[in-house]
């Protein structure tokens, strides 16, 4: 069936450049044009709007998303004893364990985390709290015994050898596995289907799943994949994993995601070459050399694209080290091939100029989170807290990333930060530093045409051209030109020729 949009404006990010009319037939568009239409089966007539190609998150955990949206609101407690707080207040609905996340210590009035004793007088119910970032979290006496993680490494200690509450690394990881793996598989779909409902309402119509089965589970992945073409939105989905046969039993061209090189800088796991300004040690390397070497050279020649997390510079270097090592087996024809797989580094936050121009000459992809630096990356935020104003202030350098040539998306790492490509927007219009900010059209096709290449769709997303899919949203003001965009939202979004969502 053919259907017909009317809109005052459509953006094709393509040529032509705008339309006032878009043919879909069935899936795909058939044509985009000016003056009277062509005939159709059925006519959708939005007039006033702005239609414009959907947007595509390149980071984004669904069940995490949702679970943090439907959860205590974390995010909002300005200080320890508001923390505890919420954390009493959702008790009075006797939940039989709390898993909850978004706080962050460095908007409090005082970053002193609560202590074990604080989380344990609350309830003897299991009781987990989450970072923002994912990478530390808060746990009571008895979710750390019941599930086990208190044996693992990453439980801190005070000088007694007695845990504090403050969990990070495998022992993290332990503790969110273990609260997920008594989700039922319905319970899974249904986190899963919100969070990509969510997506359609933002304007967005595919996402980048990155799945991490050492926090959530495999069967996590195994559900996802047996729904995904039922979500309103598409999913594509990168797991980090090491298991190449498991990957690609499971069907998947992908390999990694958030398989971590190092830790964030909240939680001074991300790895650095120089110290912390606040506090001691230079974070963390997750991976051997040797061993990411053969997990990067069996996947690469097994056909995968490869996809790292690599926050600090110490981690960046390290994928830049191993991936040029496998560069340099390969002869010139593989090289080339090489280069067109563009093997993925997420976040890539701290890099130096020099690393900058090694990633773009080995053709790596890098997956940005613009809201980071809205969030952490301005004067007295985050980042100037742990590294100093010096090294915050070249952080996340979007624009030189671009300008030396490399292949850039953008999202969100939800529920890091919103499921929101209008904060994204907003975010790079209004980098900490003026020389890395982004015009609008700039911001947008980042998160359109350059997202849509991060996965190798661009034949069939991040334009309306005739043949590709039929992925859009329409807005009641134009995202190109109105003065503020961070409460803008579609009325109608459509994702592979369905609508999935109106308002």
């Amino acid at each position: 069936m053919k259907t017909l949009y009317r809109a005052t404006r459509i953006y094709t990010l393509g040529h032509p450049a705008v339309g006032e009319w878009l043919l879909v037939d069935g899936r795909h568009v058939e044509r985009v044009g000016m003056g009277d239409p062509p005939l159709a089966d059925r006519e959708v007539d939005l007039g006033g709007t702005t239609i414009i190609p959907g947007f595509i998150d390149t980071h984004v955990h669904l069940t995490g998303t949702t679970l943090s949206a439907i959860g205590i609101p974390l995010e909002r407690a300005r200080s320890r004893q508001e923390l505890l707080g919420l954390v009493a207040e959702e008790l009075r609905h006797a939940p039989s364990k709390i898993l909850a996340h978004g706080f962050d210590e460095t908007r409090w009035d005082s970053p002193d985390l609560p202590a074990l004793k604080e989380l344990d007088e609350l309830a003897e119910i299991p009781i987990i709290l989450i970072r923002a970032d994912g990478h530390i979290a808060l746990a009571n006496t008895t979710a750390l015994d019941r599930s086990g993680a208190v044996q693992d490494d990453g439980v801190d200690r005070d000088h007694d050898g007695n845990p504090t509450g403050v969990v990070r690394k495998a022992a993290n990881r332990h503790l969110q596995r273990w609260f997920h793996q008594d989700l039922s598989d319905h319970e899974i779909r249904e986190l899963q289907l919100q969070a990509s409902g969510m997506a359609a309402s933002r304007g967005i119509t595919c996402v980048h799943e990155m799945a991490v089965p050492s926090s959530h589970g495999r069967r996590e992945v195994e559900v996802l994949l047996e729904h995904r073409h039922h979500l309103p939105v598409e999913v594509v989905v990168y797991v980090a994993e090491k298991d190449i046969p498991w990957i690609m039993d499971l069907g998947l061209e992908t390999l990694g995601g958030d398989l971590s090189l190092d830790g964030s800088l909240g939680a001074r796991t991300a790895a650095v070459s120089d110290s912390y300004a606040d506090g001691d040690g230079n974070g963390i390397l997750y991976e051997s050399d040797e061993d990411l070497a053969e997990v990067f050279h069996n996947a690469h020649l097994g056909g995968l694209q490869v996809a790292v997390h690599a926050i600090g510079d110490a981690a960046i270097e390290q994928a830049l080290r191993v991936w040029e090592r496998v560069y340099r087996t390969l002869d010139s024809r593989q090289r080339r091939h090489f280069r067109a797989r563009r093997h993925r580094i997420e976040h890539f936050e701290l890099p130096g100029h020099r690393q900058v121009e090694r990633a773009a000459a080995l053709g790596l992809a890098i997956s940005v989170q613009p809201a980071f630096d809205a969030e952490w990356g301005h004067p007295g935020q985050l980042y100037e807290m742990r590294l100093g104003p010096d090294r915050a202030a070249r952080m996340n350098p979007f624009w030189t990333l671009l300008g030396r040539g490399l292949e850039v998306g953008a999202g969100s790492d939800s529920p890091v930060t919103p499921l929101d490509p209008m904060y994204g927007l907003w975010s790079l219009e209004n980098h900490h530093d003026a020389g890395q900010r982004m015009s609008r059209e700039e911001a947008i096709r980042l998160f359109t045409i350059g997202s849509a290449r991060l996965a190798h769709l661009e034949d069939k997303k991040g334009q309306l051209r005739p043949g590709m899919q039929a992925d859009f949203a329409a807005y009641e003001a134009d995202p190109f030109t109105a003065p503020e965009i961070r409460e803008l939202r579609p009325m109608l979004t459509v994702s592979r020729g369905r609508e999935v969502f109106a308002r």
